[in-house]
């Protein structure tokens, strides 16, 4: 297995980090066309860091083309060419990069990065490479190996091989991944270039005779037109459940400001709801009365508008609710915010006698099947924006009039850390809906056979053939008929998301937040109602089909796309020489397939005959989904035995079917929680890599992909570090050696020095440092079969990070001999006062073990001292216009300081002016950067830490116009650069 005679990849030597991380970032506020926009998947790695990650496992590193780039400069120039195609530049935001969100759709972007894969695939087989873009295409996916992602949950990384061209397989467990990712992968490319078959399109294609559109612009107006069609008819069947409502006197007595609209009927936004339970004060005669977090309907400026309950006794149970709009104070505007809630988790307080109402109590009722819900608000659409109304008893007895013909079947999973409404009488998934919104989802689900059969009629009369069923491998017009109600069954799912009574008004914005906001189905205590019909949020036409054709719209695929519902852990594989490319389960997380029910019981019901072998089970498949969850095994103990068994088995088909010419990149979704104290690394992280390495890879570099900061931010204290680490593995060599605990920390403090070294000069960040670490690390653990202790038993994956942890901390000490003899006074005296004051004979004590006196440290202009008391000199009090020229004692120290000084009042262009005039002080700066991160984050000092990390991610820009502005000759007393 394995071999050792393969070309390095790009990914395997470095990726532009800071560029990748950055489109990543950017990806999360994008959302027209977006590909997460097709439908709800909990863990979407961005397409950014996807198609990073698959160009630089394909496209060859210079270094490893010495006949064609025989120096180190040579090669350096061309790296950072392909960094530049990659990533793009600083000055444009990293948005002319391939990787950015508008490269997506960019032919000439695209086919630049096509051709580097090409060139690379060509100068392996003693080829040159076509130029010509369809040649090169064809070249690609004839001769290039195809990407098979065997986890490809929400579909990012077969979609993004397919855009560079490639011939994507992707599969998963999951069918409600697998039919997200047929829905981008695999169907798209079958009709790219079809013309729209329904009757308007077609009469207007008869009239002007050519379609202009492309890729699957076709699909999307067919999408759009039957998914008006379902929206109409649906309507004609059920449209009297949501009436309009009127704006009556009593209304405009609350509101006087809704005088103009008296007597209108306005269309619905939504309707307000709130929970009840009975009063458990006796006082309250049974009255059953609301659970409400919140009482703000609008708290825009301006614009703020609330419900008022208020105490009548001739109202149902002895109160009504009354909104209102305008100026309300602080105090009351908190107040109104907190609804009846009393503090944390279900408890609240009566609103008709102020008794708490625990949340036994609530529990106790709800298994009664006791809980009840009340209308509070009616949001319309009103002539200038949103219209708040006060609930009206038609309103109530129409929603309760409703009555579902079918609901889904399935009990939610009995763990209340995710799943919280069982533990309030809601057992099942049927419990998660109103009536009529049961009435709803139903009706447009049928809906989607109907509007299949119109598809198939129109394919026929627009002259496509019969052909065969799409699940067949079909392209015609039965085949096609089916991708349109798949699509139109993914709105059903869309819609499910607002459809439910677990849906939110969110007042900030004024408009229906959807149930899954996080990845649980949690208790909501007053939820809204969306009218299908509206023209606002939670409508059919907008929020479910617009968003998925707009999806469509944009996406032009390049190449073919196979997806199949297989178990990874089975030994079933859809390629063979293929390069990996994968985000597995991560080990403890939420079981994917406990959420994903929710959706798949109106799926199943929509698709069942469109797409039998994904729908084939009443659920989504549990028993081999691989995630450690004790709760669905038992202990932690068995669950822990099961992702291990599990993993090492699927991880084991990959290396089958890997390629040997190409490194496998596996995701992890890394958080800082999982190293503990004294960096011993957590149980997940060290069983994910004990299964790597048991299944015969070795791990070649660590790259941590971050898609969640600002460019200067870190997130000392918190989970908040890199999302994802991409494990860059080949197959272990089979000579691979047996060795010792002792000649395994020889190699270690031998090669993990350099390699770090080489981090620091790509200016990894600090904060990624100890991520990036444990790739040199575990290369050199993982090359050999087994690593000894000194008892025989092989050492564990656990105690080798810890190794590697220890040797990063040594080095990152060990540099500090390097520093000048008062900066290393002044960083151990950092990290014991920061820049408090403490006794002059600490200092004198200190400053004599490091040969210097305090006295000199103060002349180097560090440190100050009076009354018996030293400090550090903090940042912005050092002198402004310090030159290390004209200084007789420049220090490693002031370098770093004042750098970020100048970077923090003045920019990159004046930190760079400083950075020109370092000479030879000017790398140690950096390394001192990466010293000083490392104490602010065991000491938790976040915002001094931040100024570190941030310095070091600026550097290469600093660097490069340090470069362009520096002076002929070197500063005074200092050596160029």
């Amino acid at each position: 297995m394995g071999q050792t005679n393969h070309r390095k990849k790009l990914i395997e030597v470095a990726l532009p980090l800071e560029a990748i991380n950055a489109a990543s970032a950017r990806e999360k506020s994008i959302r027209h066309g977006h590909p997460s926009t097709l439908h709800l998947w909990w863990a979407r790695r961005p397409l950014a860091a996807c198609r990073a990650v698959l160009f630089g496992q394909l496209v060859d590193d210079p270094s490893a083309w010495p006949e064609r780039f025989p120096t180190e400069e040579e090669q350096e120039n061309e790296r950072m060419r392909l960094f530049k195609l990659l990533g793009g530049t600083k000055e444009a935001g990293y948005k002319d990069g391939l990787v950015a969100w508008e490269s997506s759709t960019d032919e000439r972007m695209l086919n630049s990065g096509r051709y580097e894969i090409a060139r690379s695939v060509a100068w392996n087989l003693g080829e040159e490479p076509p130029t010509e873009p369809t040649a090169v295409l064809e070249y690609i996916q004839e001769k290039a190996p195809p990407v098979y992602d065997p986890f490809c949950g929400g579909g990012s990384i077969p979609l993004e091989a397919q855009r560079l061209g490639l011939r994507a397989y992707g599969s998963d467990l999951n069918p409600v991944a697998v039919l997200i990712s047929k829905a981008l992968v695999e169907i798209p490319p079958k009709f790219a270039g079809q013309t729209p078959v329904n009757p308007d399109a077609h009469d207007e294609l008869q009239r002007s005779g050519h379609w202009n559109g492309k890729g699957a612009q076709g699909l999307a107006e067919d999408v759009r037109y039957y998914g008006q069609w379902m929206r109409d008819e649906a309507e004609k069947r059920i449209g009297h459940l949501y009436p309009r409502a009127e704006v009556t006197e009593e209304a405009v007595r609350q509101q006087p400001s809704l005088k103009p609209l008296l007597g209108q009927k306005l269309t619905v936004i939504a309707w307000l709801w709130a929970r009840t339970v009975a009063s458990p004060d006796p006082a309250a005669r049974g009255a059953k009365v609301p659970l409400a977090s919140s009482f703000m309907l609008s708290t825009k400026k301006g614009k703020k508008a609330w419900v008022e309950p208020v105490r009548d006794a001739d109202a149902p149970d002895g109160y009504r609710f009354e909104t209102r709009s305008g100026e309300i104070g602080k105090a009351e505007e908190a107040e109104k915010k907190s609804g009846t809630k009393a503090g944390r988790g279900a408890n609240f307080t009566c609103v008709l006698t102020g008794t708490p109402i625990a949340g036994n109590h609530i529990k106790h009722e709800g298994s009664e099947g006791r809980i009840g819900a009340r209308l509070i608000a009616i949001v319309a659409h009103g002539p200038k924006g949103r219209v708040y109304l006060p609930p009206e008893q038609e309103h109530e007895v129409v929603a309760a009039s409703a009555e579902p013909e079918w609901a889904p079947e399935g009990e939610l999973p009995d763990n209340p850390r995710w799943f919280s409404p069982p533990d309030y009488g809601m057992p099942g998934y049927k419990d998660l809906f109103t009536r009529r919104q049961l009435v709803a989802l139903t009706t447009f689900s049928d809906l989607v056979g109907e509007a299949r059969e119109k598809v198939l009629q129109d394919a026929r009369s627009a002259g496509l053939p019969e052909g065969s069923a799409l699940t067949d491998g079909g392209a015609e017009a039965q085949a096609y008929a089916d991708a349109v109600a798949t699509y139109l069954a993914i709105g059903v799912d869309r819609a499910s998301d607002f459809w439910n009574a677990n849906a939110t008004w969110e007042s900030g914005g004024g408009f229906i937040a959807h149930l899954f906001t996080r990845q649980a189905i949690p208790m909501v205590w007053d939820f809204s109602e969306a009218n299908p019909y509206s023209t606002s949020s939670g409508n059919w036409s907008d929020t479910a089909i617009g968003w998925i054709e707009k999806v469509l719209k944009a996406l032009v695929p390049a190449g073919p796309g196979w997806i199949k519902n297989i178990d990874a852990a089975d030994g079933v594989a859809l390629a063979e020489n293929a390069l990996i490319s994968t985000d597995p389960p991560y080990y403890d997380n939420i079981g994917y397939s406990d959420l994903s029910d929710f959706f798949y019981v109106w799926a199943r019901r929509s698709l069942r005959q469109v797409w039998p072998n994904v729908f084939r089970t009443m659920l989504v498949p549990k028993k081999g989904e691989l995630v450690a969850s004790p709760y669905r095994h038992g202990n932690r103990e068995t669950a822990e035995k099961f992702f291990r068994d599990g993993m090492g088995r699927a991880l084991g088909n990959l290396i089958r079917v890997s390629a040997d010419d190409s490194p496998t990149a596996i995701y992890y979704a890394f958080k800082q929680a999982e190293v503990e104290a004294e960096g011993v690394a957590s149980t997940g992280w060290a069983s994910f890599l004990q299964s790597v390495l048991e299944a015969g890879f070795i791990v070649d570099a660590t790259l941590p992909v971050r898609t969640e900061r600002a460019a200067r931010s870190i997130g000392i204290g918190t989970n908040a570090l890199a999302s994802s680490i991409v494990l860059v593995c080949r197959k272990r060599p089979v000579e691979a050696k047996v060795t010792t605990r002792a000649d395994f920390l020889k190699v270690l403090r031998r090669e993990l020095p350099q390699a770090l070294k080489l981090l620091q000069q790509g200016s990894i960040a600090p904060v990624d440092m100890a991520q990036a670490s444990i790739g040199p690390g575990m290369a050199v653990f993982s090359r050999y079969e087994k690593v000894l202790e000194a008892d025989d038993s092989p050492m564990s994956v656990k105690t080798a990070l810890q190794l590697i942890n220890a040797e990063l901390d040594s080095f990152l000490s060990e540099q500090e001999a390097e520093f000048d003899a008062w900066t290393r006074f002044a960083v151990t005296w950092f990290e014991t006062h920061t820049m408090q004051r403490a006794s002059y004979g600490e200092a004198e004590t200190l400053a004599t073990a490091r040969g210097v006196s305090v006295s000199g440290v103060e002349q180097a202009g560090i440190v100050e001292s009076g009354g018996g008391r030293v400090r550090l000199i903090p940042r912005d009090e050092l002198p402004s216009d310090w030159d290390p020229g004209d200084d007789d004692r420049p220090t490693v120290w002031e370098s770093t300081q004042h750098l970020i000084r100048r970077l923090d009042e003045g920019g990159e262009d004046a930190a760079a002016d400083l950075l020109a005039r370092l000479g030879s002080l000017a790398e140690p700066a950096r390394d001192l950067a990466y010293r000083l991160f490392g104490i602010c984050e065991r000491k938790g000092w976040a915002e001094e830490g931040r100024a570190y990390n941030g310095l070091v991610i600026v550097w290469p820009d600093l660097a490069r116009k340090a470069a362009e502005t520096r002076s002929e000759g070197p500063s005074q007393g200092q050596l160029e650069l």
